[in-house]
């Protein structure tokens, strides 16, 4: 797999800490609590595709079935769950201790555990797909604190159904 299909899995990977953050952004975070949320969702991309990939293949090991279909239903899921969360209309916004920017960060780094459990399909070194999709995650973040008070509204929603889509397409595309 090309690279530059890395990249599109980690910005549609990084869209659910995007749109997220969209709202967190509207709270005034001062921009040492804006850095630091975006370096944990950064690491925590950084880790969970990796710890995906060691289980995965530990499960591949034992079930007979091939690395593509599980990466077909994988992204298949995983941009099925981003597209129905989109349309949930409301979205609690509240002030964030240390515990919970590390809660944040692993909630939006769900999938790129998912993700790991196939990556070694996706492309040949691991270490770079973690490294991209955590420089992905970490700008996604950031950028949306940093616009969260002025696009919150119409780009929230829009930025998770776009990302859902997209990992669909590229499940599909490994699929047949």
């Amino acid at each position: 797999m090309s690279i530059v299909m890395v990249i599109i899995i980690a910005v549609s990977l990084s869209m659910d800490a995007f749109s997220l953050s969209l709202a967190y952004g509207t709270l005034n975070m001062e921009k040492q609590e804006m850095k630091l949320l975006s370096i944990i969702v950064g690491i925590y991309h950084f880790v969970m595709p990796l710890i995906g990939m060691w289980i995965g293949n530990k499960i591949l090991n034992f079930l007979p079935i091939r690395p593509n279909t599980v990466v077909f239903i994988v992204l298949l899921v995983i941009g099925i769950q981003m597209i129905i969360e989109s349309f949930k209309q409301t979205r609690e916004v509240s002030f964030m201790k240390f515990s919970e920017l590390l809660i944040f960060g692993l909630a939006v780094s769900i999938d790129s555990f998912s993700v790991g459990l196939s990556l070694r399909v996706i492309y040949s070194n691991p270490f770079i797909c973690a490294t991209i999709f955590s420089l992905s995650s970490f700008l996604f973040t950031y950028l949306g604190l940093y616009l969260g008070k002025k696009i919150n509204d119409i780009v929230g929603h829009i930025s998770t159904r776009i990302g859902g889509i997209v990992l669909i397409i590229i499940g599909f595309f490994y699929f047949f």
